[in-house]
């Protein structure tokens, strides 16, 4: 028996809706196709602060958060920065709430002595609003900037090395957090490649510790970015985050919030389009219709407008693994979807967001994070598609970029993709220099622009995927340029892009749609 969450569609199914960057688009998928939908949300906590208050007293591995207090002591508290959730939460966000409670507690041990840093590794630096937005009026206006700031990974003075693993793997991390008394981590997580010892090891670290994992040897050999077990990446950082917490006294808490994405004017964007009542197809209708009339800043804001109404699921707080081991169960419970065999031909919707352009556009290079790094590497078990199979996807592909946020990202796709696609090659000939561009650095540091490495790993976070795909085609591309650029091919029509699929795929081949956003994670066997 399928599962009520995979569809099989027939001759009289509704056309399905996909996300084609900021646009919506209807597309025929052929009798026979199998529909993966998201999970409904998960209930939410009832009381959210009571559960904060509970986990911080009855800790998982460690001593209650009071015990470990004491007046005079020096607290470094970290936060997740905005790559996290997608699109940002309704407020309060669930961070302010954590927070609130972990100040007035460290207020009443008499401890005065308190900093708090958004872990951004070499992210962007976040704009005062958007810190805001994530700690609340009262602690922003406190706080902000002088003991609430980003993390500088390039700050000649504000690093400091904690040790080498026995694979060689420096770890460096801010220095405000290594000398702390007490080192408090607050995660909000989305999904099961978020949290754990990734937080303190790669949100406080820098350049030099990143090489590390993120390299194309070590992508290639991540079977799933979502299963912790099977990703290399996850086991590098692992280590790091041992030796981090022999090190330091770290104390982690760790939220995990439901999938709900869409607020009630949207909220038929999660469901079967065979499922909508008469008013929530003409709504859909409007909708498709509206985003391919009006301008690109308008249709963003139409998704941007309204924040996104996630409910609280669970608060686990104390040691990193033993938190973490109760996070990715309550991650798995809202996420993976049971799926009985792989595909010839997978089909996706790219959206508007990925953790890297909130606020911003969604360029080309993260267009490929999406397709072969996030949605390639959404399962557990066996990839969804075949091994030398094709993946179609639904995006313009626009030559556009944030000339503020993603300015090293404009080099790397128009003068070194064209030079060569290959991992390795970019790796070796152009990664070491790229990343010590003095004038993108001055960027990263004082402006709102990614760290010169970043594209470099945002290219090798598509290479599980490159590595494992024959073939990846786009539907409905405004140029032929970048899809080329990008080692795509471009159809008109989605029937079209299944008919160059069929080329290369069996006699009658298994096809399936994955319904994207929410999230969900198939459980392939």
């Amino acid at each position: 028996m399928s599962h009520p969450l995979v569809v099989t569609l027939d001759r009289k199914s509704a056309p399905r809706t996909l996300f084609a960057g900021d646009r919506l688009v209807e597309v025929d998928m052929p009798p026979g196709t199998r529909v993966i939908y998201p999970r409904s949300p998960l209930t939410p906590l009832k009381d959210v602060d009571a559960a904060i208050r509970y986990a911080l007293n009855h800790p998982y591995g460690t001593d209650p958060l009071h015990a470990r207090l004491r007046p005079g002591m020096k607290v470094v508290i970290a936060i997740d920065d905005i790559s996290l959730p997608l699109p940002p939460m309704r407020r309060p966000d669930v961070r302010e709430r954590v927070l609130t409670v972990v100040l007035s507690m460290l207020a009443d041990h008499g401890v005065e002595d308190v900093e708090m840093i958004i872990a951004t590794a070499v992210h962007r630096r976040m704009t005062a609003n958007e810190i805001r937005h994530i700690v609340g009026d009262r602690i922003f206006n406190a706080y902000y900037p002088d003991r609430l700031y980003n993390h500088d990974a390039e700050d000649p003075h504000g690093m400091k090395e904690v040790g080498v693993t026995d694979h060689g793997e420096t770890v460096e991390l801010n220095k405000k957090a290594v000398e702390a008394d007490l080192l408090i981590y607050v995660n909000l997580n989305l999904v099961p490649m978020d949290g754990g010892h990734k937080s303190v090891s790669v949100g406080l670290c820098g350049y030099k510790s990143l090489r590390a994992h993120h390299n194309p040897r070590i992508m290639r050999d991540c079977h799933s970015y979502m299963d912790p077990k099977a990703s290399a990446l996850n086991t590098s950082v692992e280590r790091m985050g041992r030796l981090v917490n022999k090190s330091l006294n770290v104390f982690t808490i760790e939220t995990t919030i439901n999938n709900r994405m869409f607020d009630t004017p949207l909220e038929f964007l999660a469901k079967n389009e065979d499922d909508l009542s008469p008013a929530e197809r003409a709504a859909m209708k409007a909708l498709v219709f509206t985003l391919s009339k009006v301008p690109q800043p308008a249709r963003q804001a139409i998704f941007n407008r309204v924040p996104s109404p996630y409910g609280v699921t669970g608060v686990f707080a104390g040691e990193t693994e033993a938190v973490h081991e109760r996070t990715l169960a309550k991650c798995f419970e809202q996420y993976a979807v049971p799926v009985k065999g792989q595909a010839d031909i997978l089909v996706s919707g790219i959206p508007y967001i990925s953790p890297y352009n909130v606020n911003s556009f969604l360029n080309p290079l993260l267009v490929q994070v999406m397709a072969q790094g996030y949605l390639f590497n959404s399962y557990r078990g066996k990839p969804l598609v075949k091994k030398g199979g094709t993946l179609i996807i639904t995006h313009p592909c626009t030559d556009q970029f944030d000339k503020d946020h993603h300015a090293p990202y404009i080099e790397f796709v128009h003068n070194l993709l064209p030079e060569t696609r290959d991992a390795m090659e970019l790796h070796k000939r152009y990664e070491a220099k790229f990343a010590a561009n003095p004038a993108y650095i001055q960027m990263y540091r004082t402006g709102h622009a990614y760290h010169p490495a970043h594209p470099f790993f945002m290219w090798y976070w598509g290479e599980a995927g490159r590595q494992h795909l024959g073939r990846v085609i786009v539907v409905g591309a405004d140029n032929e340029y970048i899809p080329k650029l990008l080692g795509y091919e471009t159809a008109r029509t989605m029937t079209d892009a299944i008919d160059m699929a069929k080329e290369t795929a069996p006699p009658s081949p298994e096809i399936t749609l994955m319904h994207y956003a929410p999230i969900l994670i198939a459980d392939v066997t």
